[in-house]
């Protein structure tokens, strides 16, 4: 369990217009890089004042508009309601049919195996369920954790920072990223070597869930996070040492039931997202044209 520390700190994205209400706004949270378009270049770091008055179009707001930090921004709100509302019906006589068509099955599987010492037929893999899979959790643990201490706490830092369109599209571009990650690994022992037990299904919202702490810690590196609420450690730091745990996790199998690799490319995605947004990849956005 952790909690981040309230924002105190300026960064270097700044709004170009100073009127009183900005400055207010700023001294309680900077905007930062919100007011960017998706196909703009990002980097919350390289971004000085005078280069934000040089160059106003980066700084114009096609998404949300600059009405300051809100702790309950558009979509973790209603990520946060889809989530309970759907782990709500989970608890009833829904909860067969939401597994089989919208948890990720693998690929590849036989028509059947056993499952408990009876023949039981396995679910099929649908393309929907890389995405839906994200909105389905295995308990109350689970939940509350990934929406909790994942989607709100720091989502809501990285929402006020993207933008509401910019950061709907980093979540889920994080969970397909995640899905496909996991759905490799799941799918490897039936496509390959032709395996014929029944086999795991995915869910959680997990994988878009480390996109954000990769976000958070790129963002905000030496931002300090308490763990259990008193130990602080740097995010950088934690963030790194979860990407390292999951990583030896998934290679020796020591977390079963736990889709560490489904993690990993959720953290992968996020990271590779931001580099393109900064222009650090090889394939580079392009800035909007301004009059």
């Amino acid at each position: 369990m952790w909690q981040a520390s309230s924002p105190t700190s300026r960064t270097a994205f700044a709004e170009p217009r100073r009127s009183s209400i900005v400055a207010k706004i700023r001294q309680v949270w900077d905007p930062g890089g919100r007011n960017l378009r998706w196909g703009e270049p990002f980097d919350r770091f390289s971004l000085t004042d005078a280069h934000a008055r040089a160059r106003p179009g980066l700084m114009q707001n096609a998404y949300s508009p600059p009405t300051g930090f809100s702790v309950m921004p558009p979509v973790v709100k209603n990520l946060l309601i889809i989530n309970v509302l759907v782990f709500v019906a989970q608890q009833g006589p829904l909860a067969d049919v939401l597994v089989r068509l919208f948890a990720l099955w693998p690929v590849g599987t036989p028509e059947a195996a056993l499952r408990f010492g009876e023949p039981t037929r396995i679910p099929d893999f649908y393309p929907w369920q890389l995405f839906t899979t994200a909105f389905l959790h295995g308990s109350f643990s689970h939940i509350l954790f990934n929406m909790l201490f994942g989607v709100w706490m720091f989502g809501m830092r990285i929402e006020n920072t993207f933008g509401t369109r910019r950061f709907a599209l980093f979540y889920f571009a994080c969970v397909l990223g995640a899905s496909l990650t996991q759905l490799a690994v799941t799918s490897y022992p039936f496509v390959a070597q032709n395996a014929a037990y029944f086999p795991a299904f995915t869910l959680g919202a997990s994988g878009g869930v480390f996109g954000i702490l990769i976000a958070f810690g790129m963002l905000y590196p030496d931002e300090p996070i308490y763990l259990y609420f008193f130990v602080p450690i740097k995010a950088k730091w934690l963030v790194l040492g979860m990407i390292v745990f999951n990583l030896y996790a998934g290679v020796s199998g020591t977390q079963a039931g736990v889709a560490n690799f489904a993690h990993l490319g959720g953290a992968l995605t996020g990271f590779l997202l931001i580099q393109f947004w900064r222009g650090k990849l090889p394939v580079k956005p392009q800035a909007r044209a301004t009059a």
